[in-house]
């Protein structure tokens, strides 16, 4: 793909897994990386990783808090000025535990995570990039298999996928008009520290370089 020197991407959940993942490949493909979650020690160890690829700021936010989201996207504007793309990666499940014991806490948490941190970084995302010059930028939501092939005892988590599917699709409608394209990707059961809880018998194969590889290269695709 091609380079994209001075464009900046916000990866959440940047510091495992398919966000580090992410990161690094969006750094290699030219991108100065805004690595954002709620552990610094792990989004600075994604950044030595990419110290020899590319540029990136590390940022600790928490999803779960609109005013750490809203923190995280001045930071971003007062650092680069401008946003080109964000990856929506940041997610989480609730215990494996039968539907009917599942907790009102336990379904609020996912659905805060998985669900609202997507639909408020999108809105600062949508509202960067209508007013920079140039126009528009990209928006990739991760989505999951799950929402086609559901797991037992997963239906906090499964809904919210099933549910960012809509989100995607809605909001790349309305980004339409200004120039911004939001997609989905849904990688599968990539080999992360939430899929270390998995039980026994359900295949949980790494996300390879040809999955990551199609987060790069929707960023260099028009809007």
């Amino acid at each position: 793909m091609t380079e994209a020197p001075n464009k900046i991407a916000v990866v959440t959940g940047a510091g495992t897994g398919v966000g580090r993942a992410a990161s690094l490949a969006l750094m290699k493909a030219g991108f100065t990386v805004v690595l954002a979650g709620r552990r610094m020690e792990k989004l600075q160890e994604t950044q030595k990783l990419g110290d020899n690829v590319g540029k990136s700021l590390p940022v600790s936010a928490d999803m779960t808090d609109p005013g750490s989201i809203a923190a995280l996207f001045a930071k971003v504007m007062d650092a680069y000025g401008r946003l080109d793309v964000l990856f929506n990666n940041a997610g989480m499940g609730a215990p494996p535990v039968p539907y009917e014991d599942l907790s009102l806490s336990q379904w609020q948490a996912v659905v805060s995570t998985n669900l609202t941190a997507p639909f408020l970084c999108t809105q600062h995302a949508f509202r960067i990039m209508k007013d920079q010059t140039p126009r528009g930028g990209r928006i990739i939501n991760n989505g999951s298999i799950s929402a086609h092939a559901p797991r037992p005892f997963s239906a906090a988590y499964t809904s919210t996928k099933h549910a960012i599917t809509g989100l995607t699709k809605a909001t790349n409608l309305d980004g339409r008009a200004y120039d911004i394209a939001v997609g989905q990707i849904d990688i599968g059961n990539a080999a992360t520290p939430l899929t270390d809880r998995m039980v026994d018998g359900v295949a949980a194969p790494r996300a390879g370089r040809s999955h990551i590889g199609v987060i790069a290269r929707l960023t260099s695709l028009p809007p």
